[in-house]
Order: C-alpha cells, then sequence, then structure tokens
C-alpha cells in the first residue's frame, strides 16, 4: 500500500479567533457558530484552541465541531470533536484568569472549519483562539 514516507510540515502560520457569549445548544454544529480556524488550499494543521475568558463568566462547556466547508445549517456537514467544561471565572486585577487549552493536533482538508458553540451565555465572552498552520 502507497503512503506518504517523508513527514510534512505547515508551510504558513494559520491563527484566527472569535469572541463566543451566546449559548447554542445544538449538538450536532448547527445553528449560531464561531469559525475559529479555516484550513487553507493545500489544507493544515490545527494544534489547538486556547479559550480566554474576558471577565466575569457563569460555568459553560464549549463545543468544538470540524465542519467539512460547506453551510454548518446541514447537521451533516458538522462533527462534534470535543467538548470541555470551562469554570466560572471572576475578573480581577490581582490574579490572572485561567486559560484553557483543547490539544487538537489534526490535519484538516482544504477548507474545513473548526466551529465552537458554547451551552450556557455568559456575559464578558470568551475569546477563542485557533493555532496551527496551512500546508
Amino acid at each position: 500500500m502507497p503512503a506518504n514516507t517523508s513527514p510534512i510540515f505547515p508551510l504558513t502560520p494559520n491563527l484566527a479567533w472569535a469572541t463566543v457569549t451566546t449559548a447554542n445548544t445544538a449538538k450536532d454544529g448547527t445553528g449560531t457558530v464561531a469559525t475559529v480556524f479555516t484550513a487553507g488550499a493545500n489544507g493544515a494543521r490545527v494544534d489547538y484552541l486556547k479559550v480566554r475568558a474576558l471577565g466575569t463568566n457563569v460555568a459553560t462547556v464549549i463545543r468544538v465541531f470540524v465542519n467539512n466547508g460547506s453551510t454548518n445549517a446541514t447537521a451533516a456537514n458538522n462533527t462534534l470533536i470535543v467538548d470541555q467544561t470551562i469554570a466560572a471565572t471572576t475578573n480581577s486585577e490581582t490574579a490572572q484568569l485561567v486559560d484553557n487549552i483543547i490539544q487538537l493536533d489534526l490535519s484538516l482538508p482544504a477548507g474545513y472549519k473548526i466551529n465552537v458553540t458554547i451551552g450556557t451565555t455568559v456575559s464578558a465572552g470568551l475569546q477563542v483562539t485557533g493555532v496551527g498552520g496551512d500546508y
């Protein structure tokens, strides 16, 4: 069986982000989503997502979906790959807010996207940053 015997590495850094504040309880990737990564013309590698509270928020869950590059309104275009609890946060001028890292280590075909939703509306918002690179 033929296989790629030479490792490939991302050529161009790919970094994108979005702020999420409003709940979307759909578990199929439909509804209002935030796109935090889009693979380039030759595909991409997504290393991780960094989730950062922007102030005081209630606890919620973040859901991470892979979308095939088509409309997310069609459930068959999305797959839920991970969900993670995000603890409640209190804004402070003397103590740091904790970052949440969601390790993905995922290769995506050209045009595929990483979309996120949260389960509970939060007041200050969560900034979600996708970190990776295009091939």
